[in-house]
């Protein structure tokens, strides 16, 4: 196997090193586009969101190889891998896809081409075969970086897991990869670093209001969160937003609680879906429903008349709306 070699500047890593001696796990503070060392060998690269729809990316360094937490787009594939060249020159084996969305996975060919391996949960590949082509092609239409693959559809993970639990120690360091159940996709992955306490989350927890639900299990959501706060946790690193304490566990979990509890009320006193939401064509633009100050760091205005629709449906349909918006 060819692996993707890379190369850091000593005066870069002794920087890094003390950055991350004087800075504390729980106040990792990033902007899009920076590098932050979250542990020693473990490195945080927060997505260009806002303007390039690019995720977080996190790297975590074995004893030989590095382990990279999902493969973004293309573009920020390409992004996160010149970043890491600045970091350490062992070579990438593993690429993470934490769940099938094309910010997660789409970047799968750019790392596969330069030798390493696509690692997912089976159920990351079941969802890309429920919902490809159309989505790659759609996508295709709007992206560049996408269309410039020349590639008729999503290309798979290489190798999956179909256990609950997969383990990769090396002796240096042990990295747990966990399916927890279905809460943003049916094949959301987490990484665990037991010895460090970090969590690397995907889209199943995000610090901010970054939620989208339309494949999602909003009532099994907070399921999954539960059995992720089992695990001995300090610093959370998200799919989308910044690194955060385990308290964004519970934050992210309350909004589903309190998001569900506020439309399942509705639904109960007789509210129809046009009585709660606002829409302009297709898209849900406001809505009646508040939420409480406790979860205001998951709610965005813009996008919870969005999150309403999806948990209205879901309450009155009686069953997750990854099932409503249907798929192969």
């Amino acid at each position: 196997m060819k692996y993707v070699r890379v190369l850091m500047p000593i005066s870069l890593m002794v920087v890094l090193a003390v950055a991350w001696l004087v800075t504390s796990h729980h106040e990792t503070q990033a902007t899009p586009g920076e590098v932050k060392l979250i542990a020693p060998g473990v490195w945080f690269r927060e997505g260009e969101l806002k303007d390039k729809g690019h995720c977080n990316n996190i790297w975590i360094e074995m004893k030989d190889y590095l382990i990279v937490v999902d493969a973004n787009f293309p573009s920020g594939a390409e992004a996160c891998l010149a970043d890491i060249k600045k970091t350490t020159q062992k070579p990438v084996k593993y690429v993470f896809d934490t769940h099938h969305h094309g910010d997660h996975s789409y970047g799968n060919p750019v790392w596969t081409k330069l030798g390493a391996t696509t690692l997912a949960h089976v159920g990351v590949t079941e969802e890309m075969k429920r919902y490809e082509p159309k989505r790659w092609q759609d996508t295709a239409k709007e992206r560049k970086d996408v269309a410039s693959l020349n590639l008729s559809t999503a290309e798979l993970p290489k190798q999956t897991f179909k256990e609950d639990k997969m383990v990769l120690d090396d002796g240096s360091r042990k990295v747990e990869f966990h399916f927890l159940g279905w809460a943003h996709t049916r094949g959301d992955g987490f990484v665990y670093l037991p010895k460090e306490k970090i969590l690397c989350t995907g889209d199943a927890v995000v610090n901010g209001p970054y939620n989208y639900m339309g494949d999602g299990n909003s009532a099994n959501w907070p399921n999954v969160i539960a059995k992720a706060k089992k695990f001995d946790v300090a610093t959370i690193l998200p799919g989308h937003g910044v690194p955060g304490s385990k308290d964004v566990l519970g934050g992210q979990q309350q909004f589903f609680v309190e998001l569900r509890k506020a439309v399942g009320a509705a639904v109960k006193s007789g509210k129809k879906l046009e009585d709660l939401i606002t829409k302009q064509g297709e898209k849900a633009t406001a809505t009646s429903i508040k939420l409480p100050d406790s979860v205001k760091n998951w709610v965005d205005n813009e996008s919870l008349g969005a999150q309403v629709e999806v948990v209205y449906k879901e309450i009155t349909m009686d069953k997750p709306h990854g099932e409503i918006l249907g798929g192969k």
